[in-house]
């Protein structure tokens, strides 16, 4: 099943989309409905983020196509595709529910330890109180739910104006970033600790 979103931010700007998500269809007993293999799933021709378990499965394929991003689950590591990073013009992370927080990692992973420098989007129950941490861990891109107001959750990108972790966006942590005029009086209970 593909999903498409007419709208997204992309670099604090919201832009028409062109890319479509691959969601592989699972089997449902009630309805009869089999579900979609990884290795015999049609990939359509167009901007497609396919799932890992199909890049893995038809990499041989999709190889030499340029118009292929692709989108990890929450459960997959980033080093899966760490030989492949170069390929995919979008790396996309899914987050089924809100609470789930494994993206974060993932992203920073992305963009620390294996260097992505490509878009990385943030997909699935991406709400506007997420967008100012996800930023900070490197995502670049939001497709925020659907039913949501997508210019409101822009706002969300500039909810605080500073911070005092280290993180992608800004390697220092707010301590190292400022000096301050600080005076040591040796009868505070902390001094010299």
């Amino acid at each position: 099943m593909l999903e498409s979103h007419k709208e997204i931010i992309k670099q604090r700007a919201v832009v028409a989309d062109d890319w479509s998500v691959l969601r592989l269809a699972v089997l449902d007993a009630e309805a009869g409905s089999a579900a979609d293999a990884p290795d015999t799933v049609v990939v359509p021709q167009g901007k497609v983020i396919v799932p890992l378990t199909v890049w893995q499965a038809q990499r041989a394929s999709l190889a030499a196509r340029s118009d292929i991003g692709v989108w990890l689950a929450p459960d997959e590591r980033a080093e899966a595709l760490k030989d492949d990073l170069d390929k995919f013009a979008v790396v996309a992370i899914d987050f089924p529910k809100f609470t789930d927080g494994r993206g974060y990692s993932t992203a920073f992973n992305l963009r620390m330890r294996l260097n992505y420098q490509g878009e990385l989007r943030a997909i699935g129950d991406v709400l506007r109180d997420q967008l100012f941490q996800m930023q900070r861990c490197g995502f670049d891109a939001f497709a925020t739910r659907q039913d949501r107001n997508i210019h409101d959750a822009l706002k969300g990108l500039t909810d605080f104006s500073e911070v005092y972790q280290a993180s992608v966006d800004i390697k220092a942590p707010l301590f190292r970033r400022h000096e301050r005029d600080v005076r040591i009086d040796s009868a505070d209970v902390g001094y010299g600790i």
